[in-house]
């Protein structure tokens, strides 16, 4: 069996979606957290974009392959590991749900702008994008618990990251982004109770994604003094 490690970053959705696949499936692997302010030259040697997640495959004969981007190293795990699939057998549904991956991306770039947003105009206009895209998804949401009903697949992979950040940002105030979207607090809801979802990130999460903000000096955190 090959040996798996995951190169990673403590706070990074696209890391997340990668450790959850994994443990979805019961693979067993070898996590590493590097510092992103300070990469390591090994990391950076093997690493094209300089991003993480990287997923290194060290197989029994010595032989090894380094893969990068998140949905690429999904892919390859749905592919080749065994345990639960994570994809529809279907081929237009699993086009379909990859073509929901990519909204998900969509949506963490202007939760970006978001959470770093350092003036009111900023914050409002991702705000309201956020706004836009989680009613779009509302649309296509059934019965759940997930996004593909009784099934947890990729896409429920790609949002829980998503989720996430919103524990977090719920206790600074009341974004309103979910307002009237039932289906949607109905599924991040399931998904912030699924087991891998909980594994993904440390103990140490919240913290860290507290001191994100303030060192991007985000007004998230001045918005309870300034109600």
């Amino acid at each position: 069996m090959s040996k798996l490690t995951l190169v990673s970053h403590h706070l990074c959705p696209y890391v997340q979606r990668a450790a959850i696949a994994l443990l979805e499936k019961g693979v067993p692997f070898e996590r590493i957290n590097i510092d992103l302010a300070n990469k390591p030259d090994w990391f950076l040697k093997i690493s094209p974009l300089g991003k993480v997640p990287l997923l290194r495959i060290e197989e029994e004969d010595g032989s090894q392959a380094v893969l990068f981007e998140s949905s690429v190293i999904c892919e390859y795990l749905e592919e080749t590991q065994p345990g639960v699939a994570l994809h529809p057998k279907d081929a237009v549904t699993r086009a379909r749900h990859r073509g929901w991956m990519e909204f998900g991306s969509s949506v963490l770039s202007d939760l970006w702008g978001y959470e770093t947003a350092e003036d009111a105009a900023q914050l409002e206009a991702k705000r309201t994008a956020l706004i836009s895209k989680f009613a779009t998804v509302e649309n296509v949401l059934t019965v759940g618990p997930y996004f593909a009903g009784n099934d947890f697949s990729l896409v429920d992979a790609v949002f829980a990251p998503v989720f996430r950040y919103f524990d977090l940002f719920d206790t600074l105030g009341d974004s309103g982004i979910f307002e009237g979207l039932e289906r949607v607090k109905l599924w991040r809801k399931a998904l912030s109770e699924r087991a891998s979802v909980k594994a993904a990130v440390g103990a140490d999460y919240p913290r860290r994604l507290m001191e994100f903000l303030e060192k991007h000096n985000s007004i998230l955190l001045r918005l309870p003094a300034a109600a």
